[in-house]
């Protein structure tokens, strides 16, 4: 394994680390407790016991943040990168350790609702009302989901209130919102639904020197809807969740339209003994129609996974199971209907996963085989090793293969008169990842530090002929990940940066959009009554793009919540306090300074 052994810390993170040292905080409040996460390896566990570096985001975080989408929340993670076009609604890409966007497992409550197009997944179109709580897993986990997850994967968990619950919210560029909710819990099942109501104005995406300016304002209106139900049958629970969007966005061409759904059924409960199971029947679908451009692309997914869990042992156990997709995907001209191309293909995968805890040692082995009807057979595994080195101490080390199946327009587009087509003979992209990490205590304080090295082979990319779609690049991602918590009575700060080295290494060029280094910090002071009050800077390193690298830039935001009454607060946001002029894409615009009020019913 190859990691970067001289690395200049940005001062933001290191001016934290030296005025909030452990040894000067010895009155502090214990660092906050380990949530438990079941993305990591499909079952439940405390997020600092598992063998990967993992981050949760819970509800009472996002409305801490006091933001109104879901990116905003993102960035300022380890390892996350974005790319954006504009504000609320405009195109933008996630990248997660320097990987492409379609190289990231994104699941809605165990769903996969990445587009079969193009292979990733629509996060602006995510509205924030409906999630509950978001899941970070850094690393490959193909031995355990299969396609798509080379650089981690991401799962977001819908909302499931209990009672009624609704908010209110203005902001810049003429934003206003609106959402609730209502569910009841009873001794043999639960429902529950929330809707939501979001219309900005906007502000003009482009730049004078972008290829469609136009100087008019650029609006965003969504429309939501989430349900959930649970009943008891014996020793059986069944459940189903559901997710429906209707978003328009307007850019300086049009619009485009896009419909987003995904549902959820599953039955889960034991076989007897301590033999647990979970049964999902999932479906996901996405449409966009953009009039200007002639297009209407359509994205639909059926999914069947059959997973046990059971013991093995005194110290471990098993987990197994079967999973089965089938995804169409089409793009059919809205000028005279005509189809450009309509394709589909199904998988199937069979995985076992081991897990045992030995002393102070842990270990977690996983294999699995996934059948393409398109390219054939790939087998992935993935191992990795814990040490409790000490009351404070825990290492932790893993390899794992990934691999990423060609989208539907990498191997069927016909293109734009002949140029930029698709290839029908694609072979998946591969990588091989490493990981070293360490979590120390320090008193009052959390440390954790992430080194990892990521390679991809058979990337594809439209360099052949005709610039038609070839596997032909390799890719390397190493860097170092670092995370750091503490609190002193009502204060507390949370720190993180990343350093990583993303590169195109047939060409020896850094990949596009993403820094080679992003520090984040937030300074939250909390009071006895439940106001908390807050600044949190970020900054990030210049960025490789078309016709030239996009410059550095920091922001300083801050965001306060006030109990207003039993059940009732008011949250604020501030962002972009200096008003900074960046860009996340060539030539587009970012927004400048913006205010955000929201009052929060919850009795």
């Amino acid at each position: 394994m190859q990691f970067p052994i001289s690395i200049r810390v940005p001062a933001l993170v290191a001016g934290v680390l030296l005025c909030l040292a452990p040894g000067q905080a010895t009155a502090a409040e214990p660092a906050r407790q380990p949530r438990v996460q079941v993305t990591a390896t499909r079952a439940p566990l405390p997020e600092d016991q598992a063998l990967a570096h993992v981050t949760v985001i819970t509800r009472a975080d996002i409305e801490a943040a006091g933001g109104q989408d879901v990116l905003q929340l993102l960035r300022t993670r380890a390892g996350v990168d974005l790319a954006r076009g504009g504000g609320l609604g405009q195109q933008a890409s996630l990248f997660l350790r320097g990987n492409n966007p379609n190289q990231v497992l994104v699941l809605i409550d165990g769903v996969r609702v990445a587009s079969a197009n193009t292979g990733a997944y629509a996060w602006e179109h995510l509205p924030l009302h409906a999630v509950e709580r978001i899941e970070i897993v850094r690393g490959p986990r193909a031995a355990v989901y299969g396609s798509d997850a080379i650089g981690g994967v991401i799962q977001i968990f819908t909302r499931r209130p209990d009672g009624p619950e609704a908010s209110l919210a203005a902001g810049s560029h003429h934003t206003l919102g609106a959402d609730a909710g209502f569910g009841r819990r009873g001794s043999d099942g639960s429902f529950g639904l929330r809707a939501a109501l979001l219309d900005s104005g906007g502000f003009n995406i482009q730049r004078p020197d972008g290829f469609s300016f136009d100087p008019d304002d650029d609006g965003f209106e969504s429309r939501s809807l989430s349900v959930y139900g649970e009943r008891s049958l014996g020793d059986q629970v069944m459940g189903f969740t559901g997710l429906a969007s209707d978003d328009m966005v307007e850019f300086d061409q049009g619009v485009t339209e896009v419909d987003k759904h995904s549902l959820a059924l599953d039955l889960a409960g034991t076989l007897g003994g301590r033999w647990e199971h979970r049964l999902l029947l999932a479906g996901a679908r996405e449409t966009l129609v953009t009039p200007a451009f002639g297009a209407r692309l359509d994205s639909r997914r059926e999914q069947a996974d059959w997973q046990h869990r059971l013991p093995a042992g005194r110290h471990g156990e098993l987990l197994f199971g079967l999973a089965s997709t089938r995804e169409h995907g089409s793009s059919v001209s809205s000028f005279d209907d005509s189809e450009q191309f309509r394709a589909s293909r199904s998988t199937r995968a069979g995985y076992l996963a081991w897990r045992v805890a030995a002393g102070a040692h842990d270990i977690d082995a996983a294999l699995r085989h996934d059948h393409d009807s398109v390219f054939g057979g790939e087998t992935t595994g993935q191992l990795a090793w814990g040490w409790q080195a000490g009351p404070d101490t825990r290492l932790h080390a893993s390899h794992g293969l990934g691999f990423r199946a060609p989208n539907f327009n990498e191997l069927y587009s016909p293109g734009f008169g002949g140029l930029f087509a698709g290839n029908p003979d694609l072979a998946p992209e591969r990588s091989r990842s490493s990981e070293l990490g360490l979590r120390q205590r320090l008193g009052a304080a959390a440390l954790g530090v992430h080194a990892f090295h990521t390679r991809v082979e058979d990337l594809i990319d439209f360099t052949g002929p005709d610039f038609s779609a070839v596997n032909v690049h390799r890719a390397r991602v190493r860097g170092v990940e670092l995370v750091f918590a503490t609190g002193h009575g009502p204060w507390s700060v949370e720190a993180t940066a990343t350093w990583q080295q993303p590169r195109d290494l047939s060409s020896g060029q850094p990949l596009l959009r993403r820094p080679d280094r992003k520090a984040s910090v937030v300074l939250a002071w909390t009071g006895s009554s439940g106001t908390r009050l807050a600044l949190d800077g970020f900054a990030a390193g210049h960025r490789a793009e078309f016709g030239g690298a996009l410059p550095g830039y920091a922001l300083l935001s801050a965001s306060a919540s006030w109990p207003l009454a039993r059940g009732l607060a008011l949250d604020a946001r501030l962002e972009n306090l200096f008003d900074r002029d960046y860009s996340l894409a060539a030539g587009f615009t970012t927004p400048g300074r913006g205010l955000l009020l929201r009052l929060r019913w919850e009795p």
